[in-house]
């Protein structure tokens, strides 16, 4: 993905001022605005993305009467974490590393309600022309060894800006509400140091993944039997 930056950029014209008494490096400042436009590129992308999204599931509650996604949240990765990316990656900590080596660095979490609809939304996501599908992971079919599940996407689509028309990518992951809120607990014991009895709470972490994917499964199979019978699931 190149990112073409614009010098001229209204954005960059905005920088505050740094006082004469401060003697900043005029690299550093221009890197300073590359870096917070591409930031900016990077939140349009999620803003076109996250659109999309609230468009298919308007849709969809109209033709199936429910809404298959709850919530949509979202974040641009804070600088530190992309600099400890990829230094792990054995890669540099610059701003043209980080726009061609990392896909993730705008991110949408879409929380559904059941299994098949993370694959519906997912197709319909995917299906548009102006989407192109990068890669896809799929931890629902094939969970991680800790019992992490979750289906991931790495999307490129293309934002209009005033001078011209740029490819951007997003890092798509789609769970259901039990998953997501799994996944949160696992984070925490991740970054939590020094805590104790760690492997034990991961052990008693990963019977929980599959209790969940057991209960989401049946939860599936119980909607359908009500849709069988003619009753419609609504929210």
């Amino acid at each position: 993905m190149n990112i073409n930056m614009n010098p001229n950029s209204e954005l960059e014209q905005s920088i505050v001022s740094v006082p004469d008494i401060v003697q900043v490096p005029e690299k550093f400042i221009s890197q300073a605005r590359q870096f917070q436009e591409v930031m900016m590129m990077y939140t349009c992308a999620i803003r076109e993305v996250k659109t999309k999204l609230e468009v298919l599931n308007d849709e969809l509650s109209v033709r199936n009467k429910r809404n298959p996604i709850e919530l949509i949240k979202s974040r641009v990765k804070k600088p530190m974490s992309i600099i400890e990316k990829l230094q792990r990656r054995g890669l540099e900590p610059t701003l043209e590393s980080m726009v061609e080596n990392l896909n993730d660095v705008a991110g949408i979490r879409v929380i559904c309600t059941y299994v098949d609809d993370i694959y519906d939304v997912a197709k319909m996501l995917t299906r548009q022309d102006d989407v192109r599908v990068i890669s896809i992971k799929d931890y629902i079919q094939n969970p991680k060894e800790n019992g992490y599940r979750s289906y991931h996407m790495i999307i490129e689509i293309p934002v209009f800006f005033s001078d011209r028309k740029q490819a951007m990518r997003v890092e798509v992951q789609i769970r259901t509400i039990a998953m997501d809120f799994w996944a949160s607990l696992d984070h925490q014991l991740k970054y939590k140091k020094d805590i104790g009895e760690a492997e034990e709470i991961s052990n008693e972490l990963k019977h929980c993944a599959d209790v969940i994917a057991a209960t989401d499964k049946k939860m599936l199979e119980i909607r359908k039997k009500i849709e069988a019978q003619g009753g419609a699931v609504h929210k």
